[in-house]
């Protein structure tokens, strides 16, 4: 098979892994986000193993959301937080 970019296929030794699409493409192998949520690199020997699948059999996986307190910013400031001062080293008057 022909594996271009955008194209819709399954592998047909991995049914479990639903359809995927093609999202690049070089000599190598062949990058495809499947329908399970994983995204698998193929390399081109093994291009032979994919077929083409229906464009509605894709449905791209869901995100998923986090529970709990998230790694990104609320929008609010951060407050604050005093320091202590250091004591000024003493002067020194030199004659």
């Amino acid at each position: 098979m022909i594996v271009k970019r955008g194209s819709v296929v399954s592998h047909a030794m991995a049914q479990q892994w639903g359809s995927g699409k093609v999202v690049e493409v070089d000599e190598v192998r062949a990058t495809i986000r499947f329908s399970d949520g994983t995204v698998r690199k193929i390399i081109s020997s093994h291009f032979d193993d994919l077929h083409p699948a229906d464009p509605a059999s894709y449905h791209p996986p869901v995100k998923k959301t986090q529970k709990g307190r998230g790694k990104g910013r609320t929008g609010l400031p951060r407050a604050k937080t005093p320091r202590p001062k250091k004591a000024a080293a003493p002067a020194t008057v030199q004659p």
